[in-house]
């Protein structure tokens, strides 16, 4: 078997030497410096980092929305891609947001209302089929867009801090629900949050990186048992420390 096999065997996505730039007026900004990391097929793995830190960046590049200016970042098999915003098509339903990432998928037309009710139910949508994004709360709406990227198939799921915008009960919920979805399909998860205790909650390793530009300033393993609480003392021991390594790389960033 070939090197190359064998690391995608064993990994879902490498990332290595990732450097990104943008222009900005006659100057040129760097996003990401040399960022070098890997994560494992069924892996749950968090990056942290401050506004600026190129987070989101590195998962646009990872998804094939942005070139990387030096370097390489891969992924083994098919990428979903979740946002802040749910990005549901306001004119269809729920339903009809999740039937067509599976017509995309070519899925046959007689299997794709059965397919999308069995996975808006998977995420407990059940009954919330024909409702449109503007009736759905903001969790609600996030359901719907993990449903709809769980119709794709993806090997490799790259969130881009889904459960900012929502209530701290919402937000709690729906971990339990990604943490329970993750469990039960083997899915490789790489979820990006400025948040210390939620990527602590979720997360088998947590990546920090540095203020702009990013580079991969330390990787913490987390060996806490699941499931986890967001109230539990020692992962706020741990979420302490990552705070406290993200307030010191800001300090060193100015």
């Amino acid at each position: 078997m070939s090197n190359v096999m064998a690391l995608s065997d064993k990994h879902a996505l490498s990332v290595e030497r990732l450097t990104v730039a943008f222009p900005h007026g006659d100057q040129v900004m760097l996003a990401l410096d040399g960022a070098t990391f890997e994560v494992k097929r069924g892996e749950f793995v968090c990056v942290v980092g401050a506004s600026g830190s190129g987070k989101s960046t590195l998962l646009n590049v990872l998804a094939g929305l942005d070139r990387p200016s030096g370097g390489r970042a891969h992924v083994h098999g098919r990428v979903a891609l979740i946002f802040q915003e749910s990005a549901l098509l306001p004119w269809l339903t729920a339903a009809g947001n999740v039937e067509l990432a599976l017509e995309l998928r070519g899925v046959k037309a007689s299997a794709r209302q059965k397919v999308a009710h069995e996975l808006l139910n998977r995420v407990h949508l059940a009954g919330f089929e024909r409702r449109r994004p503007h009736e759905l709360s903001g969790g609600m709406k996030q359901r719907a867009a993990l449903a709809r990227a769980l119709a794709q198939e993806a090997d490799v799921l790259l969130m881009d801090e889904p459960f900012a915008a929502l209530d701290a009960i919402s937000r709690d919920l729906l971990h339990e629900e990604l943490e329970r979805i993750w469990t039960e399909s083997h899915l490789t998860i790489l979820f990006v949050t400025h948040n210390a205790r939620e990527a602590v909650r979720l997360g088998d390793r947590v990546i920090v990186l540095t203020s702009r530009p990013g580079r991969v300033a330390h990787e913490v393993p987390i060996d806490l048992p699941r499931p986890r609480s967001l109230d539990s003392p020692e992962l706020a021991v741990i979420a302490g420390r990552i705070t406290d390594r993200l307030k010191h790389e800001m300090s060193n960033g100015r």
